[in-house]
């Protein structure tokens, strides 16, 4: 008895050339992922560097990735850290989609990619050949060649160093995409939050053009739909339009200020 597998939708439209937009979901509820794929949405990224279930537990990821399923919305998965162990562990749970956080070299880059696929850049890869819940317990068909070819791993650019080794980071084999991270690049370079400094949208910049320049899809935040839409007409094909939370905030705050009522 063979299982197919789904296809990656990110991988899909970044491959095509097309734009891929999401919610970054900070509740981490398998009920709004499951809503979003409803809503339209092409991803929920789920940040598990900065809270979010511990990526060790399986049992949460899965509950995560089944709501995804219900729906067909796809995961973009970050990863508090590079260890390939991890990504392997992502991977075998049925994440399709990772992207790496604080990176510095192209050599911690190709050791994530690597870790990722079965067969790598003309030789072997190292992620582990089992039998777990992405191979549908043994039951998929075409596990192999279905998993490198639908698997993505991309990298965040958000120190100074990464900018600093850009070009060597965007020629790593089967780099997936690069996401720009404004946020920690600010804290970086000695400007924390301070988004519009010179030195911050230079950086901002580079990663993007460089990106562009090298086929490398790039992804970034919105910052409002001006903003998405620009970023869009830049050559971005990975946007986050904003929050759970960010939503419920601007939602909860206009039925405030439109009740006339006492409080």
């Amino acid at each position: 008895m063979d299982v197919s597998q789904p296809s990656n939708g990110i991988a899909s439209t970044l491959s095509s050339g097309g734009v891929a937009l999401g919610l970054l979901d900070n509740t981490y509820s398998p009920t709004t992922v499951e809503f979003c794929g409803d809503l339209g949405l092409d991803f929920v990224w789920l940040d598990l560097e900065h809270g979010g279930p511990d990526p060790w537990d399986a049992g949460e990821l899965e509950a995560l990735l089944r709501a995804g399923e219900r729906t067909g919305i796809d995961l973009l998965v970050r990863l508090p850290d590079t260890d390939p162990t991890l990504v392997r562990k992502a991977l075998d749970c049925g994440v399709r989609t990772v992207f790496l956080p604080r990176v510095e070299t192209a050599d911690e880059v190709r050791t994530a990619v690597e870790a990722a696929r079965f067969r790598y850049d003309g030789g072997p890869g190292k992620r582990g050949l089992g039998a777990p819940r992405a191979r549908r317990w043994g039951l998929a068909d075409d596990y192999v060649e279905t998993e490198d070819r639908e698997t993505l791993v991309g990298t965040t650019i958000e120190t100074a160093a990464a900018v600093e080794n850009l070009d060597e980071i965007l020629a790593v084999p089967e780099l997936g995409f690069v996401f720009v991270g404004p946020l920690d690049l600010s804290v970086s370079l000695g400007h924390p939050g301070e988004l519009d400094h010179p030195d911050v949208r230079e950086a901002v910049e580079t990663v993007r053009s460089a990106a562009v320049e090298a086929g490398v899809p790039v992804g970034g935040l919105g910052f409002g739909m001006d903003d998405v839409n620009q970023k869009v007409d830049d050559g971005y094909q990975l946007l986050h339009l904003g929050s759970t939370t960010g939503a419920l905030q601007q939602s909860v705050e206009g039925w405030l200020d439109a009740y006339e009522g006492e409080r």
